[in-house]
């Protein structure tokens, strides 16, 4: 998969599991059906949501398991997963050096004066206690957190090496904090796979393979030969172009070759010899790669997926592969080289590990070091299919990669063993193909870590499990709400969703080190426990140096109390950071997933927050709260405002949230249907929302704006590759004028593209002068400055007719946009930020960020500083003033 929103869903479980003793909220504040606090996003209430969808919406899950929709997050990661990737790829797929060549060109533009700020680079807490509101996850355990970690490494020494989703790697010299980014320089900021070899050795496999929401694919394999030292460059990078444009999940080592699983089948290259082309060892459906005769089918990307490899290190030539797409694919199963020197499907002999495709999709392989047992986690698109309650197959032991292998754990066990994960419809191993990994203490074989949801350790070569790192402390009997005692008297646990795991010594001790959706954690090998088999010392490395928060937003009022500004946004997975003008540390005021949001220019503590599907969250004082809300329900701060296609899910997984530029209390808001609304922060429910315009059946809109009551919207439907069509939309607030734009159905000669519209920029001076952002690449990939084959048009006359203005601007898929006070068009990409000055016609870059995607750009309440929503680097700022 190229690209993941995730999404996750944190007050989901907590729905469930929060004690029933806590009141119920009053009305606009939509409790559970138990009445329990968490309810706006009740797993149940989403599930009947959920199951009224319509065509507007394409999972792949759904397609691929014929399936129904039962509303559990899994299932909404993978669909967000999908509606992430046909942005950027609809309705074809991204060739093979696309971004690649799109950086290329991009540093090849003249760039702008002034350098960007970054806001976020300071600590911020989860668990914040000014911020204890009914929708907030403050206080359930997770401390200090960042953005997604996909890899993790670290050596004897002390030095730490953490790979982020979308911001690149870093490094920190002592076990962990006081981080520096050590990857800017490159082309891809996302990491699939991080490993030292025998000879300390970093490498670095780009393109994160956890086939979520918002993943990006990588530019190949770079090393660090000194990686105490230094910083990756292009010229590191091992072998030719053969592994750009996939993602890399893992990096194995035997003998003198290093063997990468990629989402292009599996790769092997001389550790010696650095230079030479990748040899492709196994694919099992080539036809389906660059080149190849199905290379433009619409399943392609879907088709080579390699997991794992397992190498025997007695004997380097026994190799087993590990191989499927995690919905499942008749080429799903483990192969290994017969006497003839070809690759076969493993049939029998291996015990209880599975080897038939139904059983066989995402799969994590682990040795211990001195070769004697082998581990697996082995996640089944059957289960994830039919089981409400976990996909996870079972995690396995063997004495050789061979087998026989026998079951260890499954995610029952797992949920009796002191996980937080004990609930139908969310148990551990419910989202095992997103949540992997597997590590062994090198000083002791039976001593395994296991990653899903949580970590689980076992001392005994699985016989036994703690959940070491529960899920979050909600439903315990040690937690509590008030702020005196920040997570009660459960001690602090990880965040949640483990993906990337590793053991190394500082100061001569050994810890273990776990990356999530939260940033990166350690604790001692061998710590202490609970009663009840938790951690009793996890300690957040994510002290404030490391930025790699993923924002899908980003919104800008003043901060009335003291003058300065409130800066505030929605992220992957971990809700909405509030960021005030004499804060040392951001809080976050609401959880989960944080979509768009609405900040008032006049006051940042008027703000909307969106959730996933259209759901929106009112506050009018940040959300403030201590928790008083749990004994008396008037105390509550936050109010549920969702339009109707929220409870249809006619929306997309990110939905389109606007206020209208010349009236801060018109709100546009967009699913099947747009909806408006005009009591502005003082909306109380969402039958406040009026529907002005339905788009149609199987129509879900991507983008809108409003400028003095004319309102845009763009839309498309259906959204994936099958038929994919979009369309833009013009009336006025009031439902008056309401009409489809004629857009030629293929985008050809210069007019709009058949491609994902993502976002419009209106002109303040004149409603009718609008700019549209368009996303994806093109389908025919052509390199090199002056390649842009419309990313950015021009309406002059109300929408009714566009202009390709894209000139120079590389071929790279555009967010969104905003019109500059002095008449500049600044345009947010997947690769940074670029420029048009007023009166000129071509492009310059903004600055030098990383290769880092920007999703969303939004003015300072004075219109003079620019601020950047990136996903995977937290929030930049840049003088308006310092672009010209």
């Amino acid at each position: 998969m190229s690209a993941p929103t995730h999404k996750r869903r944190w007050f989901t479980i907590c729905a469930i599991t929060a004690s029933a003793a806590l009141v119920a909220i009053p009305a606009g504040a939509a409790s559970g059906p138990d009445g329990t606090p968490f309810g706006a996003r009740a797993l149940a209430q989403l599930a009947a949501e959920r199951a009224q969808s319509t065509g507007g919406i394409t999972s792949k899950v759904k397609a691929d398991n014929d399936g129904g929709d039962d509303g559990n997050e899994a299932d909404e990661i993978a669909e967000g997963a999908d509606q992430y990737a046909e942005a950027r790829t609809s309705p074809g797929i991204v060739a093979p050096g696309a971004y690649g060549a799109a950086w290329q060109s991009l540093t090849n533009l003249r760039s702008t004066g002034g350098s960007w700020r970054n806001v976020t680079d300071l600590p911020y807490n989860s668990d914040d206690a000014r911020y204890r509101d009914y929708d907030s996850n403050s206080s359930g355990g997770s401390g200090n957190v960042t953005g997604r970690m996909a890899a993790m490494a670290a050596d004897d020494d002390g030095y730490v090496y953490a790979g982020s989703a979308g911001g690149g790697v870093w490094r920190s010299r002592t076990g962990g904090g006081h981080w520096q980014p050590i990857s800017d320089r490159l082309s891809s900021q996302s990491t699939g796979a991080l490993a030292l070899d025998g000879a300390g050795r970093l490498w670095l496999g780009t393109g994160e393979a956890n086939t979520n929401a918002d993943a990006y694919l990588g530019s190949g394999v770079y090393v660090l030969s000194h990686p105490h030292h230094g910083t990756f460059s292009t010229r590191s990078r091992v072998g030719g172009d053969q592994l750009e444009s996939t993602t890399v999940r893992q990096l194995r080592f035997g003998g003198s070759k290093v063997w990468a699983a990629t989402s292009e089948g599996v790769w092997s290259h001389s550790t010696k010899k650095l230079s030479g082309a990748w040899k492709l060892e196994f694919a099992p459906n080539p036809d389906y790669l660059p080149g190849g005769s199905k290379a433009t089918d619409d399943s392609a990307a879907y088709k080579n997926i390699a997991n794992d490899i397992a190498i025997d290190p007695k004997d380097p030539s026994k190799v087993v592969l590990a191989v499927g797409w995690r919905s499942g694919d008749d080429y799903n199963g483990f192969y290994t080289k017969g006497s003839d020197g070809a690759w076969t499907r493993i049939t029998s002999g291996f015990g209880d590990l599975p080897t038939d495709a139904d059983n066989v999709g995402t799969v994590t392989f682990a040795h211990s070091a001195d070769g004697s047992r082998y581990y697996a986690i082995d996640e089944s698109p059957a289960q994830m299919a039919a089981n409400p309650d976990s996909g996870l197959e079972g995690i396995y032991s063997a004495g050789s990669p061979f087998g026989p292998w026998t079951k260890i754990a499954d995610y029952k066990q797992l949920a009796a063993d002191g996980s937080a994960l004990t609930s139908s419809g969310y148990m551990p191993g419910v989202q095992s193909w997103y949540n992997q990994f597997l590590t062994v203490d090198p000083a002791d074989p039976q001593h395994v870590y296991a990653g899903l949801e949580e970590v689980y350790e076992s001392k005994d070569g699985g016989s036994t499990w703690s959940t070491v790192g529960p899920y979050w402390n909600f439903g315990f009997s040690c937690w509590s709400i008030d702020p005196a005692k920040q997570t009660g008297d459960c001690n602090q646990t990880t965040h949640s969703d483990q993906h990337g795991v590793a053991i190394g010594r500082y100061h001569g001790k050994s810890f273990v080190y776990v990356g999530n959706d939260g940033g990166v954690y350690k604790r001692p090998v061998g710590g202490s426990q609970d009663t009840s088999g938790h951690a009793t010392d996890w300690t957040s490395l994510n002290d404030g140096t490391i930025d790699s928060l993923q924002y899908y937003s980003v919104g800008v009022g003043k901060d009335l109390t003291s003058g300065g500004v409130s800066v505030t946004g929605g992220l992957q997975d971990n809700g909405q950071s509030v960021l005030r003008s004499n804060d040392k540390v951001m809080g976050s005021n609401f959880g989960g997933d944080g979509g768009d949001t609405l900040t008032d220019p006049a006051n940042g503590c008027n703000i909307a927050e969106e959730y996933v599907y259209l759901a929106v969250q009112i506050t009018q004082n940040c959300a403030v709260n201590d928790g008083s809300w749990t004994t008396d329900s008037s105390r509550v701060t936050s109010y549920n405002v969702a339009p109707a296609d929220n409870a249809t899910s006619e929306a997309r997984f990110i939905a389109p949230l606007a206020a209208d530029m010349k009236n801060s209390s018109t709100w546009i808001a967009g699913g099947r249907h747009i909806w408006v609304q005009t009591n502005g922060y003082a909306i109380r429910s969402g039958s406040e929302w009026k529907s002005v315009y339905d788009l149609g059946a199987g129509r879900t809109a991507t983008a809108v704006a409003a400028s003095g009551g004319k309102v845009y919207a763009a839309w498309c439907g259906p959204c994936n590759n099958q038929g994919f069509a979009r369309g833009i939309s013009v009336g006025n607030a009031d439902g008056t004028g309401w009409h489809d734009v004629t857009l030629p159905a293929t985008g050809t000669d210069g007019t709009v593209p058949n491609r994902y519209l993502s976002g419009f920029a209106v002109d303040p001076k004149n409603a009718d002068h609008v700019y549209l952002a368009v996303n994806g690449f093109s389908r025919h990939w052509t390199e090199g400055p002056g390649a842009g084959v419309g990313h950015v048009f021009e309406s002059t006359d109300g929408g009714t007719t566009w202009k390709d203005i894209s000139k120079n601007l590389p071929d790279v898929p555009a967010n969104s946009a905003v019109v500059t006070p002095n008449g500049g068009l600044a345009v947010a990409t997947d690769l940074g930020v670029v420029y048009r000055a007023p009166g000129r016609t071509t492009w310059q870059r903004v600055g030098n960020l990383p290769a880092v995607a920007v999703l969303q750009l939004r003015l300072s309440p004075d219109g003079k500083t620019l601020y950047a929503a990136t996903h995977g680097r937290g929030i930049y700022t840049i003088k308006v003033s310092d672009c010209d």
